[in-house]
């Protein structure tokens, strides 16, 4: 079976040209010559990237899910691949009914009259990896059914093996193979997929996204119903919306499309600076809107995290780019240990302005948020800065968002709506509510550390005793020095650690 796949994968690649990948290296350009004469009646008039795009549609989802994800690694790919592998849209037929509910009788262990009151046997989406059915439970409740495809790990195991042996032929024989690295692009596809095949993993983070908005007036996510839930099956509420792309019925509604299109930015920001977390597959059909206006998620495949760490130099390269501050965001870059150390600020300065100082001749409105994040990849890895795979998805994330929004609105300005929200956030965390907020998390520590302190400080006082009689006095002013740092550090704590105490009993403030 393999061997019959491989050979349709040479087929297809011989097909739609792309010998002209694996044959650019100048040790292989000579064998186009001949090929191209044994191969005279094939059409490769069209360009390099459509044939690609083509080609990976006929081989079926599998590889078309693994153009989609080369078409978000930009700081990887040519502009011209990456372009139109971004045109590449997942339409899978779904597998037969009966095939679905044969599965859901093997997870339940029971007849599906006895699971659910009712299952609509024809499914509302489908995709690579699962399809969608819609149903109600014993109790009432609407629910919608992901169910897994039938053999799809198998399937899998078999087309991300041989994608990883062309993956190795692009590497050893295609000029840029060794740039691309296109067996690390498969082997992070690979984990993206073992992701997807986990419907446990997908609830869980689904429950996650709902309780981190469970006030919000912005953004409502479904419910996982976890009593229903398995690997290979993931039932939640269904929700009734309308899709994001549908905008000529949202405004039927009388919804506020630009207020609608403003919330969308602010709903990503909240995810990516206040939570860490957020959803990154945002595309139409992932997006409704509820009749009160306020967003609906679905499908939790796909998502980001981010640490603290990067939350903070995303938001200070942001403000940066806002002030034109180019010296900063050079000084940033080797801050957080991810240009080398011995970069030249300078340098990395002039080639970030010459990258990004064209874009703000435009109007603020024009310039997109996620092509200033790929330029800045993109000069970056001139010197030596390795781009985070979480920013990488991130910097996807923000062109779906873009996208979503100006299809919403036209004359939305992203840099309008995020610079407050990234000023005030960045506010909060460096500022005294941010040193409070720190201090009432660190709370629980203070009732183990603050009685130690005595003993700590008589034991740092009187450490090695004998040996002070031979350092010279200027050892001894350098030694007083340090220890009156470390006794300031001492009270310090010790004061914030007791006004933090105080502040609950309404003694502080």
């Amino acid at each position: 079976m393999r061997l019959l796949r491989l050979l349709k994968i040479i087929f297809v690649v011989l097909r739609f040209g792309l010998d002209e990948f694996l044959l650019a290296h100048a040790r292989t350009r000579w064998l186009l010559v001949p090929l191209n004469f044994i191969l005279f009646f094939r059409d490769t008039s069209a360009p390099r990237a459509e044939r690609l795009r083509h080609a990976l549609e006929t081989l079926g989802p599998i590889f078309v899910k693994f153009g989609q994800l080369l078409s978000t690694r930009r700081d990887l790919m040519p502009a011209d691949i990456a372009d139109e592998l971004a045109r590449l849209q997942d339409q899978v037929p779904p597998f037969p009914s009966a095939q679905a509910v044969a599965l859901l009788e093997a997870a339940y262990k029971k007849k599906l009259g006895e699971v659910f009151r009712s299952f609509d046997e024809i499914p509302v989406a489908s995709a690579s990896v699962a399809q969608v059915h819609f149903a109600v439970l014993p109790d009432g409740r609407e629910a919608a059914v992901k169910i897994l495809r039938p053999g799809i790990a198998h399937i899998i195991a078999h087309d991300v093996a041989l994608l990883d042996i062309c993956a190795g032929l692009v590497e050893r024989w295609w000029a840029d193979g060794k740039r691309l690295k296109p067996r690390l692009v498969v082997e992070e596809f690979e984990k993206y997929l073992r992701d997807e095949l986990d419907l446990m993993r997908e609830a869980a983070c689904a429950s996650q996204l709902k309780r981190n908005f469970a006030d919000s007036q912005l953004l409502v996510v479904p419910e996982v119903y976890w009593d229903w839930c398995t690997g290979e099956v993931m039932v939640m509420e269904r929700m009734h919306g309308i899709p994001i792309s549908h905008v000529d019925t949202l405004r039927a509604l009388g919804l506020d499309i630009p207020r609608l299109a403003a919330n969308g930015v602010e709903i990503f920001y909240m995810q990516v600076f206040r939570d860490g977390f957020f959803h990154a597959d945002m595309h139409p059909g992932n997006v409704q809107v509820a009749a009160d206006g306020r967003y609906i998620a679905l499908d939790f495949g796909i998502m980001g995290t981010l640490t603290n760490t990067d939350k903070h130099y995303l938001a200070q390269n942001f403000i940066a780019f806002f002030r034109r501050d180019y010296r900063r965001v050079a000084e940033v870059h080797i801050e957080s240990g991810w240009a080398p150390a011995n970069t030249r600020v300078d340098e990395l300065e002039s080639a970030i302005r010459a990258v990004c100082e064209p874009i703000f001749d435009k109007p603020l409105r024009e310039v997109s948020f996620g092509r200033v994040l790929l330029r800045l990849f993109q000069t970056s890895r001139r010197f030596g800065i390795e781009v985070q795979p979480q920013l990488v998805l991130l910097q996807k994330t923000l062109l779906n968002i873009e996208g979503l929004g100006l299809q919403l609105d036209p004359e939305l300005d992203l840099w309008k709506t995020a610079k407050p929200w990234l000023e005030r956030w960045m506010s909060e965390q460096v500022g005294w509510r941010g040193f409070l907020e720190n201090l009432h998390a660190e709370a629980p520590h203070y009732a183990t550390l603050l009685p130690q302190l005595p003993r700590l400080l008589h034991q740092r006082l009187h450490e090695n005793p004998n040996a002070q009689i031979e350092i010279t006095l200027r050892e001894m002013v350098l030694q007083q020095q340090r220890r009156n740092q470390w006794l300031t550090v001492i009270a310090i704590t010790l004061l914030a650690a007791c006004g933090l105490l105080l502040l609950p009993l309404g003694w502080v403030g």
